[in-house]
């Protein structure tokens, strides 16, 4: 079957995201700042900020539960812009030169409601999409959980099989070739081009 969609996620993908850009400054200190990340401001706790708590929630639920941390855990989401340090330059590139071709562009993204607006205001590349964007905080859904993909799936009637979806993060490659979709799984050393034109899409 003919591939006609291309689905991008954003972090990781075509945003330079880590709370390290803000908090190596801050603590001056890389083992006091990774402790902080692992155990207090966790990938758990701001996930919920992603699936549609507000920010002000997640803030106050941590504050409660590490009241020893307060200053820093308010620094947190009073500072993300600064985490959200740059484009991913050359997978850009490729999204830019997709914008002439033929294929519908995507974004499915793990994003807060609240902090996702910046990302569009500032970044032109989210213009290609045309507002064709699902976003986990809007719809109080994540990835890896499939029902996000079948939110995508049909508000733009598109097919699984004749889509390619792009993310850096395997549990969420591995959910979508369970639904059908065909997969490149972004590391370090992908060549998003390559990778795009192997699977015979021309741009």
């Amino acid at each position: 079957m003919a591939i006609k969609n291309i689905i991008f996620d954003f972090g990781g993908v075509v945003m330079d995201w880590n709370p390290r850009y803000f908090f190596k400054d801050y603590f001056n200190d890389d083992e006091k700042m990774e402790y902080f990340l692992k155990n207090i401001t966790t990938d758990e706790w701001n996930i919920e900020q992603d699936r549609g708590r507000t920010l002000a929630e997640g803030t106050a639920v941590q504050v409660a539960n590490f009241p020893e941390w307060e200053k820093e855990i308010r620094a947190y989401y009073d500072n993300w812009t600064t985490m959200l340090k740059s484009e991913i330059a050359d997978n850009v590139a490729v999204l830019r030169k997709l914008e002439y071709s033929e294929y519908e562009l995507f974004g499915l993204t793990n994003w807060s409601a609240e902090t996702f607006p910046y990302a569009l205001e500032n970044y032109d590349f989210f213009s290609i999409f045309k507002g064709k964007i699902v976003v986990s905080g809007t719809e109080k859904l994540i990835k890896p959980n499939p029902e996000i993909w079948h939110v995508l799936l049909n508000r733009y009637q598109i097919k699984a099989e004749e889509s390619v979806f792009i993310d850096d993060n395997f549990k969420n490659i591995e959910v979508a070739k369970s639904l059908g979709f065909i997969c490149i799984h972004i590391k370090e050393d992908t060549d998003l081009e390559k990778e795009l034109r192997d699977l015979g899409i021309e741009f």
